[in-house]
């Protein structure tokens, strides 16, 4: 592997790794700044600034924007593998950011967010899977360093995340939410002129190429399925339009539909398989339940800045212990509680070695945590009633909670599904694992509808248990589990 033109260090490391994590902070400032203001801006009433849409609208938008990020992330691996390269890839990932942002940020209206919503899914889908690739072509493959490297990046991603709610929730409630939304713009503005001008000397120049250009030959078959595929999308929309079905609600359902059949897709194409192996299709089925845990736990986990969000607003004391707190602030709780448990669970890990359970048993501790996270909001709105704020220190509680369970399934997921995954669908493997966090934000989308004023205790308490149960009995099935993993543990 080729090494950066200079070898200068940051913090004994490659010195590329200041500038993808520089890169990354930004990219999550401005993203988690966006996602901080969001849903207020969508279904505040027009005269605070908002759009007036339904609260049940605002949450569906809310979650679907959120699987749709993690949708694009297919295409962003493709189009740097096999036609820009990383480093290109991940720059106009970023315009795009930047555009999107600053589309939200003009008085617009409606237009401007749906807008904003396919710029930044786009340019999302483009920079984020490929700044950690570019991370790790900074190192050989028996480069002691390369762990606690992105152990450095992560830790940038996740102050970058803490940060923005604080500051652009601050702006937007001194000026209004098109000031918010251009610091997240600004913010992304700061992440793409660090990267081109710092990663000129830092950056591995084997990012500067595809690792497997598409031929003339694969490019017109390519082009044709696009194509197909777009007239297809274009046809069902204008029968929709003609039907008088063309909505956000409708729209919104199609996607939910998509985001679930992709990942039916990709398994059933490797259970089919003549590529995979006896052993490789047992440890396919074992990853079976692990992904539909996953998918359960993201759709309690992504509804931190939906469902959670409205509750922070509607039903929070928002004046505690002398301090006045803006509603998305709330959103700092997420990274905030992961980078305080992180490092107590890399140890944990460690110091208890082949006495750690299992990665299933581990999934079901994770989901039995998700929905008690969700169980414990049920208690102030039995003891204070469904119309009076409560404490802000339940919301912590639940966050504290639902992080612990982040911490049980999101890096133990990222693990096992490279050792289960067959050698012929390895990459298509680790797609299916951000698959999961968009089905579950997609199936999020129609289970929001029903959280509604007066529903709130109703609506935690079936979707917690029902969690609950479903990580027992991963529990109780996790012996067979294992048995298909085949020595993976």
């Amino acid at each position: 592997m080729e090494k950066p033109t200079k070898e200068k260090q940051f913090l004994g490391h490659p010195r590329g790794l200041l500038t993808l994590s520089m890169t990354e902070f930004w990219e999550r400032f401005s993203y988690y700044g966006m996602r901080a203001i969001l849903i207020y801006y969508m279904y505040y009433s027009v005269a605070k600034g908002g759009l007036g849409f339904s609260q049940a609208t605002a949450l569906s938008i809310m979650s679907i924007y959120g699987s749709l990020v993690y949708l694009s992330s297919t295409i962003g691996g493709f189009i740097s593998d096999r036609l820009l390269g990383a480093r290109k890839t991940v720059f106009w990932g970023g315009v795009l950011i930047m555009l999107g942002h600053v589309l939200l940020s003009m008085p617009a209206g409606a237009t401007a967010l749906f807008g904003s919503i396919i710029l930044i899914v786009l340019g999302t889908g483009l920079l984020k899977p490929n700044v950690s690739e570019m991370v790790g072509n900074l190192y050989s493959e028996k480069d002691i360093r390369r762990d606690s490297g992105f152990s450095i990046f992560v830790m940038g991603i996740n102050f970058g995340s803490l940060l923005a709610p604080l500051i652009v929730s601050w702006f937007q409630a001194k000026y209004n939410f098109h000031v918010g939304f251009s610091l997240a713009a600004f913010g992304m503005a700061v992440g793409l002129i660090f990267y081109v001008v710092d990663g000129r000397k830092y950056i591995n120049s084997v990012d500067n190429q595809a690792p497997d250009p598409i031929s003339s030959d694969e490019l017109r078959p390519l082009l044709g399925k696009i194509g197909i595929g777009v007239l297809l999308v274009a046809i069902l929309l204008a029968i929709m339009g003609v039907t008088g079905s063309l909505n956000v609600t409708n729209v919104i359902s199609l996607i939910t539909i998509f985001a679930i059949a992709v990942p039916i897709v990709y398994f059933w194409m490797m259970l089919r398989s003549k590529k995979v192996t006896k052993v490789e299709h047992s440890r396919v089925w074992a990853y079976v339940p692990l992904f539909l845990a996953s998918v359960i736990f993201w759709a309690i986990e992504e509804s931190g800045s939906s469902v959670l969000a409205v509750f922070a607003a509607n039903q929070t004391q928002l004046h505690f212990a002398g301090l006045h707190i803006l509603p998305g602030w709330f959103q700092m709780l997420n990274p905030l509680f992961i980078l305080l448990y992180g490092p107590i669970f890399a140890r944990l890990w460690v110091k208890m070695g082949e006495k750690q359970p299992s990665s299933p048993k581990k999934f079901s501790y994770g989901l039995v945590l998700a929905g008690l996270s969700y169980l414990v909001m049920m208690l102030p709105l039995m003891v204070s009633g469904i119309s009076a704020r409560v404490s802000p220190l339940w919301l912590v509680l639940s966050w504290a909670i639902v992080e612990i369970a982040e911490m049980l399934i999101s890096p133990v997921g990222l693990s096992v599904t490279t050792k289960l995954a067959p050698k012929a669908f390895a990459s298509q493997m680790m797609s299916m694992w951000f698959l999961s966090d968009a089905a579950g934000q997609a199936i999020n989308a129609q289970l929001v509808r029903f959280y509604t004023p007066g529903t709130e205790m109703v609506y935690f308490g079936i979707i917690g248990a029902l969690t609950v149960v479903f990580g027992l009995l991963m529990l109780f099935i996790v012996p067979r589990i294992e048995k298909l993993m085949q020595g993976v543990n």
